[in-house]
């Protein structure tokens, strides 16, 4: 059992076709509850969640916002995503804190500080890392593996909604897409695949840090995926 994950969460996650809110309850607490159960069961967690149910760049292009103020606006929808995930935790009797890489928050946030969040999580309290990396042009992918390196973390539990794993190309779009249950992040880098961006493979390429992808739809695919056992794919630095 991985002793420390980082838990990367897509903004969609929180969200639901059939609501007219940004964050759906019914989606914001099945995902507390799946965080709940790993923390009870001993594992130190970090979160790194997304903000495509309040922001996504392709509105910013329709309504003809640059691109630098458009970044920082979904750094701050991360922000958003990360404090209605910290509360609702606290509800269920599960401490957490939120950090930000956009640090002058002011009794909202804590300015993100590696050394910090890793006492933290030593200390049972889930950890929220939001506002990406505090700078324009990169995604939370890359701000997902940035700081589960800096925070030592064991591996990346990327949880997503309605794929299972790593494909070729997208298996919703492509009936012939071939799945991978192991990839390593060469072959990942070399074709291409778009499961992460380049910036975040490259990054952890070298590292021992392992990342699970798996489908969210099944809880017991979070604490399988916290024990190591391949409930999607593995994705791994080459031996």
């Amino acid at each position: 059992m991985y002793k420390r994950v980082l838990l990367k969460l897509s903004g969609e996650a929180l969200d639901e076709k059939n609501s007219n809110n940004i964050i759906d309850v019914n989606s914001l607490n099945s995902i507390c509850e799946k965080i709940k159960i790993l923390h009870d069961d001993g594992m130190e967690i970090a979160v790194v969640i997304g903000a495509g149910n309040i922001w996504r760049g392709k509105v910013a292009d329709k309504i003809g916002i640059e691109r630098v103020p458009a970044d920082y606006m979904g750094m701050l929808g991360t922000v958003i995503n990360a404090v209605a995930m910290s509360s609702a935790l606290k509800r269920i009797g599960v401490e957490s804190v939120v950090y930000s890489a956009i640090p002058e928050i002011k009794d909202v946030t804590f300015a993100y500080d590696a050394d910090k969040v890793k006492s933290d999580l030593s200390q049972g309290k889930v950890c929220f890392l939001a506002g990406g990396t505090g700078k324009p042009f990169f995604t939370t992918d890359t701000a997902a593996t940035l700081r589960a390196i800096e925070t030592n973390c064991d591996a990346i539990l990327m949880a997503k909604n309605g794929v299972k794993g790593v494909y070729d190309k997208d298996p919703t779009v492509y009936s012939d897409a071939r799945f991978y249950p192991e990839i390593t992040y060469k072959e990942m880098r070399d074709m291409n695949i778009q499961i992460m961006d380049q910036t975040a493979i490259e990054l952890i390429e070298k590292t021992n840090i392992e990342i699970l992808v798996f489908s969210m739809q099944n809880v017991e695919n979070f604490q399988q995926a916290a024990k190591g056992v391949n409930v999607g794919t593995i994705c791994k630095k080459e031996r």
